[in-house]
């Protein structure tokens, strides 16, 4: 099956993304470097809202992720009650999907 260009292209970031970067190692930069998180603080069970992060800041995050790593989480919802862990799981089940 071809991949249209679009999609093609969406491969090619997530096959770059994964031989230099986990999941988890690209949501903690972007953490980092979109909000100011400390970089401490993030941890699998820390919840989004302990790192500050209130629902304009998850749509942010969410679209950042979206750009960034070429995953469509059109269909995620997060909130703050959500962990870190949690959101690392879903965005590496949609980025293998």
């Amino acid at each position: 099956m071809a991949l249209t260009p679009h999609a093609a292209g969406r491969h090619r970031v997530r096959e770059r993304r994964s031989a230099t970067m986990s999941t988890a190692e690209e949501i903690s930069t972007l953490l980092v470097a979109n909000f100011g998180t400390d970089p401490l603080a993030i941890a699998p069970e820390v919840s989004l809202r302990h790192l500050r992060l209130d629902s304009l800041a998850l749509e942010e995050l969410r679209l950042i992720i979206e750009d960034r790593m070429g995953v469509d989480l059109d269909d995620v919802q997060l909130s703050s009650r959500d962990t870190v862990g949690r959101l690392v799981d879903l965005v590496h089940r949609k980025a293998a999907a």
